[in-house]
């Protein structure tokens, strides 16, 4: 990772938001409103939610709002009319607005679609702090491969990868043995093979220390979302894939460590809350202060690990395994995960039938020679619409 250098002090940082509307966003948002001499909002991205948009983009100041969905420019428009806010639509407008000048841009869009801007925001001198998980787990060599090329300083947004990137001692690259994310364990982590097999939407989405979004929540339930940050990790980290492992922690207190060969374990602590891994990347290598509840480790009393169960979370298996092949395996696994989440949370599917499918998909791929990696951003796109129809398929065939 390329190293990082001090912000002046004295000038606001000029800040893009890519995904402002989503959980990671809010509470950039929150952060931002806390300390408003400290930066100057340039432009705030968002999907489709023009009223969430133009709210945040009023209260922050913002001096451009943009929506991907080109059909809801108008009404970004009203709803910005008399304030000077600049309102633009489509996904040119978004590739045009990376190109403003700016020191910091967040990318939080979530999903595949956070790809190509987020690339393209990559420049000389600028620094990224990165939420989106695809540039990563599906174009995490060529991603990495424009941040060096670029030279731009990147961080990362991630709560386990924001704590290890806190212990990890990048002079002392030969000394580390291992790099441990851990995982709450989602709110099925006591349930048995036969308890998970009649589980709900309702039931899955109920995470036991965060609030996130759908799909991350579905994800956490799963462990899928603990297989992405390890392939993540492959790539932000100079690491090999066997010197990662994942802890069960249920307390989500311990976000990340990192094993020396002089039996020291370094790990970040703190209570779950986004605002501190965020407020880490925009002020590094400083710090901000931020309103989250202190941890208080008397209080909590007892701190419990435990190895994973890959039998009962077969999805952390299937992510292991696609970050061993070397190729373009993470693009369709992740692909094929969302098409299946989002088809269990509509009841097409049960819950268990989500690994199912992709586990399914990643052979009839694998089959066809479709794997191999990805040369270009063009390449991962591909893969990754396929993935999805066939994943479609199979779950509309039964």
């Amino acid at each position: 990772m390329a190293a990082v250098t001090a912000t002046s002090v004295d000038a606001p940082i000029r800040i893009i938001v890519l995904g402002a509307t989503g959980s990671v966003g809010k509470s950039l948002a929150d952060l931002i409103e806390r300390n408003p001499d400290q930066f100057d909002v340039v432009a705030l991205v968002a999907n489709q939610n023009a009223a969430a948009l133009a709210s945040m983009a009023r209260s922050l100041g913002a001096k451009s709002a943009v929506l991907a969905d080109a059909g809801r420019l108008n009404e970004l428009r009203d709803l910005l009319q008399g304030t000077g806010i600049e309102a633009s639509a489509g996904e040119a407008a978004v590739l045009e607005t990376v190109e403003r000048e700016a020191e910091l841009v967040v990318g939080a869009i979530v999903g595949a679609a956070g790809l190509k801007p987020t690339m393209a925001a990559i420049k000389p001198g600028r620094r990224i702090a990165l939420a989106n998980k695809e540039c990563l787990v599906c174009a995490g060599d060529l991603f990495m491969a424009k941040i060096r090329e670029t030279g731009a300083e990147l961080l990362p947004v991630d709560s386990e990868h924001n704590a290890i990137f806190q212990v990890f001692e990048n002079d002392q690259v030969d000394q580390i043995e291992k790099v441990i994310l851990t995982a709450s364990g989602g709110p099925f982590r006591t349930f048995s093979k036969l308890e998970m097999a009649t589980v709900t939407p309702e039931q899955a989405l109920k995470h036991p220390n965060w609030d996130m979004g759908a799909r991350i929540t579905i994800d956490s339930a799963t462990m899928m979302n603990k297989g992405f940050e390890v392939i993540e990790a492959f790539h932000l980290f100079p690491v090999r894939h066997d010197q990662l492992d994942v802890l069960v922690h249920p307390q989500s207190a311990v976000h990340g460590l990192v094993q020396y060969k002089d039996g020291s374990l370094l790990a970040q602590l703190g209570s779950p809350d986004m605002r501190t891994p965020i407020s880490h990347c925009l002020a590094f290598p400083r710090r901000m202060e931020v309103p989250v509840k202190r941890l208080n480790l008397a209080e909590l009393g007892t701190l419990t690990f435990e190895a994973p169960d890959l039998d009962r979370f077969p999805a952390l298996r299937l992510a292991l395994e696609s970050l061993k092949s070397a190729g373009a395996a993470p693009v369709a696994l992740n692909a094929a995960d969302e098409i299946a989440v989002e088809s269990f949370l509509s009841g097409k599917i049960g819950f268990q039938a989500i690994p199912a499918a992709i586990e399914t998909i990643l052979e009839a791929l694998d089959g066809e020679g479709r794997l191999g990696a990805s040369t270009s951003i063009a390449d991962v796109l591909a893969l990754d619409l396929e993935t999805r129809q066939k994943t479609a398929e199979w779950v509309n065939t039964g």
